[in-house]
């Protein structure tokens, strides 16, 4: 797999920041058949920083429903693939860079 192809984006929520400030873990959504190793890369050849440690988790797909003029409409949100990537401490990823 390509290390473009990994990374999907970053999460920016308030539960990542507060991880990203007091741990130095970022939250990103990767792409589901990436591995470990292979986000590991990824992280450190886009930011330029030493990562330490990737914890996986696949979240499932999830059923949404709502009303509309046309009737009760149901369909499915898609399963995603986080990754919590632990970076070196003194070193810092700056999502917030391009915006």
């Amino acid at each position: 797999m390509k290390l473009s192809d990994v990374l999907i984006k970053p999460i920016l929520s308030e539960k990542a920041n507060k991880q990203a400030e007091k741990m130095n873990r970022y939250a990103f959504v990767v792409d589901r058949k990436a591995n470990k190793l292979e986000i590991k890369r990824a992280i450190e050849a886009f930011y330029g920083v030493q990562v330490e440690e990737v914890n996986t988790m696949v979240m499932p797909s999830k059923l949404k429903a709502k009303y509309t003029k046309a009737g009760f409409i149901v369909g499915r949100k898609p399963a995603k693939k986080k990754a919590l990537v632990t970076v070196a401490a003194g070193e810092t990823i700056d999502l917030y860079g391009n915006v």
